[in-house]
């Protein structure tokens, strides 16, 4: 008995120890793939949370192997563990509007005139995120704006493909608009926000309502570093970030994919741009070219990146990549045209910064008011603080005051 002990803890220890080097190792070999520019706001904080991010990554891919869980059930579940209390100048309430879960903040103050609603809807690639990873973000902004705040949980891929995201946000606009009322929000002031991915989801939904003439038209939209097209992942910012934290360039067109198809089989067409024929990029080429994006953002070493024709096999398979519900930046010029007044917010370090620009030019273009922030020292995910004080960074408090 004593030895078949002394043997189990034995194996115990081994197995415990070839875990930790498994996971320092694979924390190393992605750290040695990454760069932080000398210009990133607290390039030692974001290490750290780059840390965390490859850490939570690695033990949920060594889970999968294992045959315990998904890795994207375990990052899923850590990052939705933690639950905030209550808010003493909030009413905080989780709801469903019609079949999707929403989270709803009041102010408790009483208000003489109906307030502003603001439909917020989380970034994480399609794949993650939650109301919980974007509570305290939404708790900040339904407190300093004194505005009623919705935060949607929509569906998520790979799970549920393109376009379930886009359906829930849509569906959930929808019936806060036709129940402001009940929510003490003027109808006139109602507003779509969202992050990354949420930016996508927000441009998406603003262009769909635009026009409609049976719905009070949307005050406005606010666009947080959003990921708007995927015809081109050799922009500028692309390669001028494609190892800056925390959104990598090959994992920005995983998720889309990811959300596209439910899988990431052409992962290499879309980044040597071989997964659209080329007659089809240069029909777009006046709205999604580096050509349009201003020169001093190029100066960080971009070379042009030579047009690639299209496999027949792969321009079937991601032929919906034109579609503007999943890439709002090759809206037609009518719905532009209609879209309300825009906020928008890019990062220097950022690999969706291009999208941010090729935005605001479209819509600048189109005659639609443009307010725009850059943040010189911003990274992707900067604005939301990861519900930790402590990883907060002092220029997100630059981008908030611009954004309320």
């Amino acid at each position: 008995m004593a030895v078949a002990y002394t043997l189990l803890v034995l194996f115990l220890a081994a197995f415990v120890a070839g875990f930790i080097l498994l996971v320092l190792g694979a924390i190393n070999f992605d750290i040695s793939n990454s760069d932080i520019p000398p210009g990133v706001n607290q390039p030692v904080k974001l290490r750290i949370i780059h840390v965390i991010f490859i850490s939570r990554a690695v033990v949920g891919k060594i889970l999968e192997n294992i045959g315990i869980c998904s890795q994207v059930s375990f990052v899923r579940y850590i990052q939705s563990r933690k639950t905030r209390g209550a808010d003493p100048k909030l009413i905080i309430k989780d709801l469903w509007f019609q079949k999707v879960p929403v989270r709803l903040y009041q102010p408790r103050a009483p208000s003489a005139n109906q307030r502003r609603g603001i439909l917020f809807f989380h970034g994480g690639g399609w794949v993650f995120g939650s109301l919980e990873t974007h509570d305290k973000l939404c708790r900040y902004m339904a407190r300093e704006s004194e505005s009623v705040v919705v935060s949607v949980g929509y569906r998520l891929a790979p799970e549920h493909k393109y376009p379930a995201a886009y359906e829930d946000c849509l569906e959930a606009t929808l019936h806060f608009m036709k129940n402001t009322e009940h929510y003490g929000v003027d109808p006139a002031r109602v507003i779509v926000c969202g992050d990354s991915a949420g930016g996508n989801l927000a441009a998406a939904v603003s262009q769909t309502l635009a026009g409609r003439s049976n719905l009070p038209r949307l005050r406005a939209q606010i666009l947080i570093y959003p990921g708007l097209q995927a015809l081109d992942f050799n922009l500028p910012s692309y390669h001028q970030n494609r190892g800056v934290p925390l959104l990598f360039r090959e994992r920005a067109a995983f998720y889309v994919l990811q959300y596209l198809n439910g899988n990431a089989y052409n992962l290499e067409e879309l980044l040597d741009g071989s997964h659209i024929p080329i007659d089809i990029k240069l029909n777009y080429r006046k709205w999604v070219s580096p050509d349009n994006i201003p020169e001093k953002f190029k100066v960080r070493g971009y070379k042009p990146h030579v047009l690639l024709d299209c496999p027949t096999d792969v321009d079937e398979n991601v032929r919906r990549f034109c579609e503007p519900n999943l890439c709002p930046l090759l809206a037609e010029d009518a719905v532009v045209q209609q879209l309300p007044e825009t906020f928008i917010l890019t990062c220097e370090y950022d690999v969706l910064r291009d999208d941010g620009l090729l935005y605001k030019k479209r819509l600048e273009d189109n005659g639609v008011q443009v307010t725009w922030y850059h943040l010189e020292d911003g990274f992707h995910g900067i604005i939301n603080p990861f519900n930790s004080d402590w990883l907060e960074f002092s220029s997100r408090k630059r981008g908030l005051e611009k954004i309320m």
